[in-house]
């Protein structure tokens, strides 16, 4: 046993050592004065909050809202985004305190203060939402590659070496800096967008003429909760408060933790408006109401030449790719929270394998997944994202509950308003997700 708890205490004291590297950059910006120094900080501690929010625009996101603008066009669901962006940050501003101020992540905390039945609750429940969305990632990393020629299997194989390569070779800071670049890709369909010219006087009139278009129906509600599904989803809050930890963030960088994941989330809506408005404008009418992916990309390439086709598999591909590394190593943190294992990407491979295998495992298992002949992946992706939005209000539960919680949080306890935002957030998912229960039950009920 001395032997044992010897070594968990030599993985932390490594860890330590290195974080303290980049808490002491920090430390060091934080002391300069002068502009300068300030935009240097941020470019510093930007990070969680970026990658968090351009890896929900996942590529089962991108399926999404692709599928979102080509069934139902431009209206409904272009305000409804901005507003789905406002709860994400309301909801990821709280990972940021929690993990600045507990120096946990966010599966410890729940391990910690509410036992180990609601530690297993949380933790199956986002082993099965990360394997399950890893699934969506491969499905629109293998339909991407596909456009350019390459097998499936080979997208995969692809895939994997990078997401253990990013996981298991670099440390955290130099993890995240690769991880922000891949994110930059993201960006893609913003000029995308452009090059097909839509009637923007078509998308401003969206916000005066907010209505459900076709009437409510059960495919809207579905449709509904899986664009919630994708613009909020459990993960997230392990991944950003995991990610503020291993960063090493204090609650002297929460102002820029706030920031930081403000401009994540401004990102995170103009490229889901963008590919709304992409397929809302270029695919919305064609005849065909229930277009998968890969007939929607077609259309795209017949309106915009192959290059318009291109760029967007290339953003599909971009989208699946990041996903997959935060998912993996949101995974790994939590069971490395959860079991007391070393948990910190700065901890080298050998030493720490019980961290990392998790995650690799469930990226594995989820390429195995999309190889399955005949898999009826278009409904998959979709469905996945209504499963996230069923787990979420549990979550979120958590979240509210130890923010609320002046033991833990002291004064960076939750405002009044950020509680009313957080039942509010509870509340809309429930019901929600009860009127899709109904519809499950009683198909004719919207008809």
């Amino acid at each position: 046993m001395a032997k044992n708890l010897n070594y968990i205490e030599t993985d932390a004291q490594l860890d330590w050592k290195i974080r303290q590297q980049d808490m002491q950059r920090v430390a060091s910006l934080h002391a300069k004065r002068g502009i300068w120094a300030k935009i240097m900080l941020l470019l510093v501690l930007i990070g969680p909050g970026v990658l968090t929010m351009i890896a929900d625009n996942d590529a089962g996101g991108v399926i999404t809202y692709a599928q979102t603008g080509a069934t139902y066009g431009i209206g409904f669901f272009i305000p409804s985004l901005i507003i789905a962006g406002f709860i994400a940050y309301v909801v990821q501003e709280m990972t940021v305190r929690l993990g600045a101020v507990t120096h946990r992540g966010h599966a410890e905390m729940i391990w910690g203060r509410y036992g180990s039945f609601w530690g297993w609750f949380s933790l199956v429940d986002l082993v099965i939402a990360n394997v399950l969305t890893l699934v969506t990632e491969f499905i629109g990393i293998k339909i991407g590659m596909g456009v350019f020629g390459v097998p499936t299997w080979i997208s995969d194989v692809l895939a994997i070496a990078l997401d253990v390569f990013v996981l298991l070779v670099l440390r955290y800071y130099t993890w995240e800096r690769i991880s922000l670049w891949i994110a930059a890709g993201n960006l893609i369909f913003i000029p995308l967008v452009l090059m097909a010219k839509p009637h923007w006087s078509v998308v401003a009139a969206s916000f005066a003429n907010w209505n459900i278009p076709g009437g409510f129906t059960a495919m809207f509600l579905f449709i509904v909760l899986a664009n919630f599904g994708t613009t909020i989803a459990p993960w997230m809050l392990f991944f950003q408060q995991s990610s503020v930890v291993d960063k090493g963030l204090t609650v002297k960088d929460i102002k820029h933790g706030r920031l930081d994941t403000g401009i994540g989330t401004l990102a995170m809506v103009l490229v889901a408006l963008a590919i709304i408005v992409l397929t809302g404008s270029l695919v919305h009418g064609t005849g065909n109401a229930n277009l998968n992916i890969s007939q929607i990309m077609d259309i795209i390439g017949r309106r915009l030449g192959p290059t318009g086709e291109k760029l967007f598999a290339l953003g599909l591909v971009e989208a699946g790719t990041i996903a997959a590394i935060a998912l993996t190593a949101s995974t790994s943190w939590a069971m490395g929270e959860a079991f007391h294992w070393p948990k910190s990407i700065n901890m080298p491979a050998l030493k720490a394998w019980k961290f990392y295998l998790p995650g690799i495992l469930s990226a594995v298992l989820a390429a195995a997944i999309v190889m399955i002949p005949h898999a009826p992946l278009g409904f998959l992706n979709m469905l996945v994202q209504v499963i996230a939005s069923i787990f979420m209000p549990a979550a979120l539960l958590f979240l509210l509950l130890l923010l609320n919680d002046k033991e833990v949080m002291g004064e960076y306890v939750n405002q009044k308003w950020q509680n009313i935002s957080g039942f509010v957030i509870i509340g809309l998912l429930v019901v929600l997700n009860g009127l899709y229960g109904l519809t499950v039950i009683f198909p004719n009920l919207f008809s």
